[in-house]
């Protein structure tokens, strides 16, 4: 085509800059793509960025106190040398030909998902194959329920760690939140199981009705309470007469007292049967301070199948070769090193075990206060009613304004945990300590 005709073509094709339309600018430009409706049922914001936000502020109004955080369950304590010694060494090695890695496999490597099947489900049978290798248990949450589907029920406990349910909302497995009366933590299509102290924290699964899946986490956030070998028989016959599928949370079984006079299973798979019906997502971060360096993981049996009979563990992978390209190898290295040798084991053993004094020392104060506590034996966290007949945001309000003290509203975590507040061992033995003085202060 001659250049002079070119030249034509382009000017009808192309505007002039000067006469080119308008692009809309402002709060009043839109797209023309409809939000996810069940985006609106959620209500407020996230529970610990909602907190985080609330001593943001807090430091602004008062910046020379020393706020101290017993709030958001984030490790405090450094980790242990030799697991950062094997994450950097691994780290390094990327540097060079012959160390170098680039993709890994999706489900993970498979030193690290033998040696969770060895030393964390030891005489359990579970097989490397069955575990999965994740950057954490709150994402393996959002990965089973994309799997479930919207047409699935659930259950959860109540109070209960508040990702269940609004990843559930999200997904549109629930009908509208309660109204602002009951605080507007409640929605409707949820089997709500109600963990007090008046049923020891564990539901009456008498009253509970059938739903597909049930969430189920031991010890428990946020009550601290870790549910007994009698307690756990129970959960798996109810599931099992009911077809449901257990998703099992056990990101804090390290804090069970092995071999004390309660006997409190670490695993759902300590309980017979729980293979055929149970999925178990766990985490390195409360045991091994990775909340930052993140690795989780979560255990799919090969005998747990669908009402079609096809195995549930064959979804999961599909999802998670779909939708994840796999854990931090250098996490993994990370991982590796907690648990291959008797040393790392150790030496985590002696992080929780220093998690666990702090949870004593908060337990002992608020007792010696008259307070009525729960927890802090088995868990990083103590359940705690303060001020009876007050509402927890009010209550989390003072104690932040009195005392600089970070807590987390009992209400966060579902209805049920209205009146109480949780407080997190999460942090230094000195900053426990004087938190406790100033909660004494403050209380007495």
């Amino acid at each position: 085509m001659p250049t002079n005709m070119i030249s034509k073509v382009l000017e009808k094709a192309v505007l002039p800059l000067d006469v080119a339309p308008p692009v809309k600018r402002g709060p009043a430009s839109r797209t023309s793509v409809r939000r996810n409706p069940n985006m609106e049922k959620l209500q407020n914001g996230y529970l610990f960025p909602e907190i985080s936000m609330r001593r943001e502020a807090h430091e602004k109004r008062y910046p020379d106190a020393k706020v101290i955080s017993l709030g958001i369950g984030d490790t405090t304590q450094p980790m242990p040398s030799i697991v950062t010694s094997a994450m950097a060494e691994y780290a390094l090695a990327l540097s060079t030909p012959e160390g170098y890695q680039g993709y890994g496999p999706e489900q993970g490597q498979k030193s690290l998902r033998k040696a969770i099947a060895d030393v964390v489900y030891p005489s359990m049978g579970i097989r490397d194959t069955e575990v999965f290798i994740s950057d954490g248990a709150q994402c393996d949450i959002a990965r089973l329920q994309m799997m479930f589907g919207r047409d699935v029920t659930i259950a959860v406990q109540d109070p209960t760690f508040p990702g269940y349910v609004d990843n559930g909302v999200i997904m549109g497995q629930t009908g509208p939140a309660a109204d602002e009366e009951s605080g507007g933590s409640r929605y409707a299509g949820i089997e709500y199981m109600r963990c007090a102290p008046e049923n020891a924290f564990f539901p009456d699964l008498s009253r509970v009705r059938r739903t597909d899946v049930i969430f189920f986490c031991s010890p428990n956030n946020p009550t601290g309470h870790a549910a007994s070998r009698d307690q756990l028989r129970q959960l798996v016959d109810f599931a099992r007469r009911n077809g449901s599928i257990v998703v099992f949370d056990s990101a804090y079984a390290s804090y069970v007292s092995p071999g004390g006079g309660d006997d409190k299973p670490r695993s759902i798979y300590e309980v017979p049967g729980a293979r055929e019906v149970a999925i178990e997502i766990s985490s390195f971060s409360k045991f091994a301070g990775f909340t930052g360096v993140r690795l989780g993981w979560a255990v799919v049996p090969d005998e747990l199948l669908y009402a079609d009979g096809t195995r549930v563990a064959r979804d999961f992978d599909r999802v998670v070769t779909t939708c994840f390209n796999g854990a931090s190898s250098v996490a993994q290295a990370g991982g590796l090193a907690c648990l291959a040798t008797e040393e790392g084991r150790a030496a985590v053993a002696s992080v929780v075990a220093g998690y666990k004094e702090n949870a004593r020392v908060l337990v002992d104060t608020f007792q010696a206060l008259g307070k009525e506590v729960y927890g802090g034996d088995d868990s990083p966290y103590v359940w705690v009613r303060l001020f009876p007949g007050r509402r927890s945001w009010d209550v989390f309000a003072e104690i932040l304004e009195k005392t600089h003290v970070i807590t987390v509203p009992g209400s966060g975590f579902g209805p049920g945990g209205e009146g109480f507040v949780r407080v997190s061992a999460f942090n230094s033995r000195d900053r426990v300590v004087e938190a406790c003085a100033r909660l004494t202060s403050f209380l007495a």
